[in-house]
């Protein structure tokens, strides 16, 4: 890499100041620091092609560039999180992983909210990811940080075949996360949660745009962004498919049928929750929450960078029921399914 630096002009001859972390991320966030390319290049060497100084003299990557993302994502996997093998089909999304990690550690703290300020880890504490895409990343880090068990759904079946081949050829996921593909594209819940079937968080990534001209007209934007110059052809940086960058109607609209298909399974998970992108959304989704009777909605701020979102959670049982779910579920070995569901009726 040192070769690679040396043949390099820099446009500027001092480097900027960065602050020690990054410290809008969360506190138990492994990505507060920057980025240690030699140790990341050590964990995966096909990373060191895209390294290079920029223009203010510090080692980065391209983050235009696809192929750079994904494999920088890949470094990440295997040197953070015990993954060895990690691939995603070619224009699948390739989300920034600090990001996944913030949302994660989160839901960690709303749990401890429930439980006294403790974490509830392990196993016994499952966790419904919608959307998981090709990546799982979700539960790529769900599993490291806390040992929680995953069930992961989409409605792609290339990317539900790609999630199982990822946990497969990796020993710590295999027992501690499962697939099921969502055959009804209409629906969310129904198909994947089961009878008498528990989860004690949801989480989701709903679909951004309401189109898919939407959609290219946001990566223009933000491919002119990182390359400092305007950019007319619409190459995702970070990949995605129709289904995972945009729906009919956009995230307001997924988030709105989300909560309605929920109030079905109220007593079957204990906090549902959605990554809110645009503020502009909160407004009728909280409406939405009134209108189902949520019993408890708390919204967190997240930020990376620039880029500004929020996680919204509710859940519809009232304060004797999460007592029941947690004594029955985070405080007993082992989880007795049919109990938990007669007490909670």
């Amino acid at each position: 890499m040192q070769k690679k630096q040396q043949k390099r002009k820099f446009a500027a001859t001092e480097k900027r100041e960065h602050p020690p972390e990054k410290l809008e991320l969360h506190p138990r966030n492994r990505h507060r620091q920057r980025y240690d390319f030699g140790q990341l290049i050590a964990a995966c060497p096909e990373l060191e092609k895209f390294v290079a100084p920029n223009k203010w003299g510090d080692d980065s990557i391209d983050f235009s560039d696809a192929e750079a993302v994904k494999t920088l994502n890949k470094s990440l996997l295997i040197h953070f999180y015990d993954v060895k093998d990690w691939e995603i089909p070619p224009a699948y999304l390739c989300p920034p992983i600090p990001g996944r990690a913030d949302y994660l550690h989160h839901i960690a703290d709303l749990l401890a909210d429930d439980n006294g300020g403790k974490i509830p880890k392990g196993d016994k504490i499952r966790c419904l990811d919608i959307g998981v895409g090709a990546n799982c990343v979700y539960p790529i880090i769900g599993v490291k940080e806390y040992g929680w068990s995953f069930v992961g759904s989409d409605a792609d079946a290339v990317a539900v075949a790609n999630a199982e081949r990822i946990v497969s050829d990796n020993l710590h996921l295999k027992n501690a996360v499962k697939l099921r593909l969502q055959k009804n594209q209409d629906e969310i819940f129904r198909g994947i949660i089961g009878k008498d079937e528990f989860f004690d968080i949801m989480i989701c990534n709903p679909p951004f745009h309401a189109s898919i001209a939407e959609a290219n007209a946001g990566t223009l934007r933000k491919l002119s962004n990182l390359k400092g110059k305007k950019v007319t052809k619409p190459t995702l940086n970070f990949g995605g498919q129709n289904r995972e960058l945009w729906v009919a109607g956009g995230e307001a609209k997924f988030v709105d049928d989300m909560i309605r298909e929920s109030t079905e399974f109220r007593h079957s998970c204990f906090w549902f929750s959605a990554n809110i992108s645009k503020q502009t959304n909160l407004k009728n989704i909280y409406a939405a929450l009134e209108f189902v009777k949520a019993a408890e909605v708390k919204t967190i701020p997240m930020a990376q960078g620039n880029k500004v979102s929020r996680i919204v959670a509710w859940t519809f049982l009232d304060e004797k029921q999460q007592e029941v779910w947690r004594d029955l579920g985070w405080n007993r070995t082992g989880r007795k399914n049919r109990f938990i569901f007669d007490e909670l009726q």
